[in-house]
Parts: structure tokens; sequence; C-alpha cells
């Protein structure tokens, strides 16, 4: 199936998703990033959460990493030309809503791409080699064509992987791993 089709099905598979289920997928998820080996990780990226597509809660991923003394960074949107910047987000940081109504960072101290050694990347569906269908505007193909070769590329999803996407183009990269509910 193409992209576009598969993001509408899995935008419309969220959204139909009740409190209930989504806390069950979300424990799943939660419990095998809190599994992972971090020993070796400083810098995390994460995203904030968008409810209004009823994306997974991140705020335990981030309350848990905190405690393991990560630092979280997270980005702000340059809709010029659909990049994304990074900040480190601690109690001191100050977010603003977007146009898309994702919460930013308004300040703080920048962070570069090559710091990065963890990205938890968002995702609507992906396949079994690991590509992902996002939201189409591609900011994250963008930014992790910028991060280090080495650093860990894991999405999130509460859907099983698909067999295939048809339609992968040449700038489309593949993650090291896909969260998803056992």
């Amino acid at each position: 199936m193409k992209k576009q089709k598969l993001r509408e099905i899995y935008l419309q598979k969220r959204k139909e998703l009740s409190n209930e289920e989504k806390e069950k997928l979300q424990q799943s998820i939660y419990q095998q990033i809190f599994d992972l080996d971090l020993n070796h990780i400083k810098n995390v990226h994460l995203f904030l959460s968008l409810q209004k597509f009823n994306e997974i809660n991140t705020q335990p991923i981030i309350d848990y990493l905190r405690n393991q003394n990560k630092k979280i960074i997270i980005s702000k949107c340059n809709f010029n030309d659909n990049s994304l910047s990074h900040f480190y987000f601690d109690e001191n940081t100050r977010l603003a809503i977007n146009k898309f109504g994702v919460e930013e960072p308004i300040d703080g101290q920048q962070v570069f791409e090559e710091e990065l050694d963890l990205i938890f990347v968002p995702l609507l569906i992906s396949d079994e080699k690991n590509f992902r269908v996002g939201y189409g505007k591609g900011f994250y193909d963008k930014f992790l064509a910028n991060c280090r070769k080495d650093a860990k590329k894991i999405g999130i999803n509460f859907f099983k992987p698909l067999q295939e996407i048809e339609d992968l183009d040449s700038f489309d990269i593949s993650l090291d791993n896909v969260i998803y509910p056992q």
C-alpha cells in the first residue's frame, strides 16, 4: 500500500483507540523502552506528543530518561524549509504551541544532530524493514539524514509493522528498530 493511503488508514485507527486500549498499548511500549540498555547513551531526542492525533504519551518516557540522568532534546519546526532545530528540554524550558498544534521550545540551549545518541521517532506505521510513514511533511527525513550514522533511531508505534510500504523514496531512512505493543 502507498504512503498516503496508509496515512489515512492509520490516522483513523489511532483516532479510534479507546483510552483503555491506548493505555494498555502504551504500557507495553513503555516497558520495552525501560528495558533498553542506555549505558552508553547521553543525549536522547524525543518528540512531545500530539494529543489531537492520539499519539503515545511521551511524558512517562521523558520522566524515566531524566531519572536515568539522560539529557532530553526536543525540536522546533522551521516551516520555511521543513527542517528542525533541537534544544535541551529541562524544567526551565519554556514551550509555545506552533501552527500545527505542536509544543515547541521558545528558548534553551541548542543541540546539533551530531550530538544525539538516541532518537525516538514518531510514526503512523512502519514496515518490516523499519521504514516509516509519518505525517508527510518531511521534517524527520531531513533530520535523520543529518544524524550520526551510529546514533540509534527507534520508532514508536501502536501498530505491528506491515510487510512493505510500496512507494519508498530515495531519502527515506530505515530505523534501527520500531517498538510496538507485543
